[in-house]
Parts: C-alpha cells; structure tokens; sequence
C-alpha cells in the first residue's frame, strides 16, 4: 500500500522509516516549475506548478535580533479576563502540577445541577417543524447548525437527512456544508435525539471538566485556547470515542439553552498546539469567517529529515483526496484535475543538526487537509514521525528520539470577535521536548518566519 507523493510502505512501528525506492540526491517527481530566488541569499528553490513564487526576502539574522511581535494589540481589548469576574476559582495546585499556560485565564463557572425534564427541542423533534434562522446563526453551516440546535442529534443523521433531501432551505435542497443566511426558514423532518442526560455531577464529566482545564492555554467569555496533545482526535470518527469535540459538552453551562462550546478549526489527531474554541454562538461567527478569509495567522515548527535548500521559501502544488482501502492521503495533483485544491506554504529553518535534521517552521496560506505534512514529503524533507507520508528509503532514526509525528501548531494570532487581538503560543510537547533536547537546539531562538507573507 503506498503513501505520500512517491509512495511507499507505511512506516513500521520501529526506529526505521521506509518507503518506496528512490535514488539518492534526486527531487521527489514533479518538483519542476519556475525557479525562484527567496531568502535574500540568492539561492534559487524548486517549486511544485507554474506559478512564480513573488521575489523578496523575508526572514532576518537569528541571534542577536530581539523576536518581533505580530502588528499592535489592541490595549483596551485583548483576551484578558475583566477584574471583577466573580468566578469561584479552585484550589491552587502544586508547581510541578501546574500546566504551562499563558499568564491570563478565567475559570468557567462551576455547573449547577439540573432538573430532569424534557427539552423543547426533543419534544418538537418528533414532528416536521420549520424554523428561521437567527442573526447569530447567520453564516452558520448546515450541519453545525443541526449540531447547535439538536444536541443529541448524531453526525452521520445529520449527513443522511440532508443528503436525502429532507432539509429544505427557503424551499430548495441544500448541502451540508452550505453557509446560512439570517431570515432564512429551514424546513425540518422529524428528527432520532437522544434523550439529554444529567451530567452535571457525574464523576466523568467531572473529570473531563478538570481535563481540559489542564490543557487551558487562555480563556475568557468568549473564546477558550487548548494545548490539545498528541494523540487525541479534535473530532469523532470511526473507531474513535474520546475526542476534544466529546470532552467540550462537559463545558455546556446549565439550562435547557445552555451553549456548547464549538471547534473553530481542526488539527490532526497526531499534531499538537493550539487549538481555538468558541463558546458563544456570537464568537463562533465570528471566528468562522476569519478562517474564511484567511485573517487567522497559524504558524508551526516542525523537525523535518534533512535541511530544505533555500533555506527560506514557498511552496505551491494542487493537493487531491486519495482514498485507499482502510485509509486516505492526500497527493500532489495537477491544476484542473477533478477534486484538487490548490495550497500554498511558507517555510524557514530555524536551525540544523549536523545537517541531518532541521526544525523548521511553516506558516501555511490555505488550509487543507494534511498541507504541510503533504508539502515537505513533496520536497523530499518529511516529517519525522509522520507515518503516512515519510518515504525516504532506509532512514534511521536518530537514537533517543521517539517515532511520534514532530509537528506542532505552535502559535495562532486571530483578531478577537469583539476587538483586539488572541495571540497564544503553545509549549513543545514531551516528544518534541525531549528531541530538541537531544539535538541542542533552543527554542527560544528568533523564529524567521514571522516576516513572511501572510498572503498568497
């Protein structure tokens, strides 16, 4: 079964990673394209299309060069809690337990039991209703707004009723992903909720509660930041029970219109960092549409096999589903093949290991499905760890450094729903901890990637 853009093997569960063959030296196939000048060291980089990557220097001297910050912050408004907030707060824990988060935080506050009884909602579920949408609705997608009003409705119904063509908007059928529009009247058929459950006192909601405030970076009324790590999925698949979308009911307040709290983007299972959560529907819009536009700036490092050369520089393919008989990838695609999308990253290498490894760090322009584990393997400079896409054949792991996916989203810079500006940084996980340990490099060092262009 082959992976990644030359294919191969998926790598074993031991030190070496495999792939299929490829002689040494050579550019990964379809690496062509113009060559362009970037890094302000005249060298010249291999891109993946036609497009002309823009000409310019972004980057600066590591070192003595203080690390800038991104544009002004608002000074009346950031994602600081108001003083007088009245929460009650929990016991202070031992430093040692203390997680590493940013200097400001709120605690939610403390859920009151709930009386059992049947919600509005579960009782008009069983009969056509039609409903409007909302001004805090507006924008909303089809199935997030199902989520929202229907709790206990599950995905895969969502998909169904849709796909049938028993939601109607305005009359007309519709799609799942389709965006919504205040006014609009939305006929649904009778729908299979689960009856709510009192989760209140529960010992795991309780303890999911306790769990994701462990991993709170920052948090106020209306957004909340997660270190999610390793490991745990942001949503629910198949075979997949325990995932950050599931932990954030234990954050629903009380009441029969209590809000939950809502993802607003997406990381892989095996990719740690930030993650961003809007608690209000308000905030949920609002966040949405800056992910649309491309107003949120993400950017993630990464230990990759051997040092890209420029050392500073874009790149640009179409990246196409592959869909495999247990499994899925994405491919590099030709423009104007059926289904691929186009996708664009900007890289920069912090700093090298005996030019073996190189932590780099990426900002990426779009947003697809597996981006930038896809476009380093293109280059011929995986990621280490990355089970899916590493293919260079015969390489060693480095002793002392765990086969775990070297990919973190370290920091995410968004303007706040309500003015100012979210800026959250999030720690290297164990794995990636203990590597740049072993290699000797400093995380603190002037990350040259914040000069690059926030643009395609």
């Amino acid at each position: 079964m082959k992976r990644g853009g030359k294919g191969g093997p998926r790598q074993p569960g031991g030190g070496r990673q495999t792939a299929g063959p490829r002689k040494s030296g050579r550019p990964p196939q379809g690496r062509g394209g113009r060559k362009d000048r970037f890094g302000g060291r005249n060298e010249r980089a291999r891109f993946a299309d036609d497009e002309r990557a823009p000409r310019g220097r972004f980057g600066g001297e590591r070192g003595e060069r203080p690390r800038p910050k991104f544009g002004k912050r608002d000074e009346e408004r950031s994602i600081r809690p108001p003083a007088a907030r009245g929460a009650q707060r929990r016991p202070p824990r031992a430093d040692a337990e203390r997680p590493e988060r940013a200097a400001f935080r709120v605690e939610a506050e403390p859920m009151r039991k709930a009386e059992p009884e049947v919600s509005p909602a579960l009782r008009a579920a069983t009969k056509v209703q039609t409903v409007t949408v909302t001004p805090d609705e507006n924008g909303m997608r089809v199935d997030r707004f199902f989520e929202a009003r229907f709790p206990g409705l599950s995905f895969s119904h969502i998909q169904r009723i849709v796909r049938k063509g028993e939601v109607r908007v305005d009359g007309k059928r519709t799609e799942p992903k389709a965006r919504l529009e205040a006014g609009q009247s939305i006929r649904i058929p009778p729908l299979q909720l689960a009856a709510p459950k009192l989760r209140e006192d529960s010992p795991q909601v309780l303890k999911d509660r306790e769990y994701l405030h462990s991993i709170t970076l920052a948090e106020d009324d209306d957004v909340l930041i997660l270190n999610k790590p390793m490991g745990l999925a942001v949503q629910g698949g198949s075979g997949t029970t325990r995932h950050v979308d599931g932990l954030l009911e234990a954050l629903r307040g009380p009441g029969k219109d209590a809000q939950k709290p809502r993802l607003v983007h997406r990381l892989d299972k095996d990719t740690a960092g930030c993650l961003l959560i809007a608690k209000t529907r308000f905030a949920a819009a609002a966040l949405a549409k800056t992910f649309r536009t491309r107003s949120a700036r993400k950017i993630y490092w990464a230990l990759v096999a051997g040092v890209p050369k420029p050392k500073q520089g874009r790149i640009s393919t179409y990246l196409a589903k592959e869909e495999m008989e247990e499994d899925s990838y994405m491919r590099v695609a030709k423009h104007g093949e059926k289904d691929a999308v186009h996708a664009v990253t900007y890289y920069a290498v912090v700093e090298t290991s005996a030019q073996k490894l190189a932590w780099i760090s990426l900002k990426p322009v779009t947003g697809r499905t597996h981006q930038l584990r896809a476009h380093m393997a293109h280059v011929g400079h995986p990621i280490v760890g990355d089970p899916k896409y590493f293919n260079i054949e015969n390489w060693e792991l480095p002793g002392g450094i765990q086969n775990k996916l070297h990919l973190l989203a370290r920091r995410i810079v968004v303007p706040h729903p309500r003015g100012g500006t979210i800026d959250v940084s999030a720690p290297l996980p164990p794995h990636m901890q203990q590597s740049w340990n072993l290699l000797g490099l400093d995380a603190t060092r002037f990350d040259p990637i914040v000069d690059a262009p926030d643009e395609d």
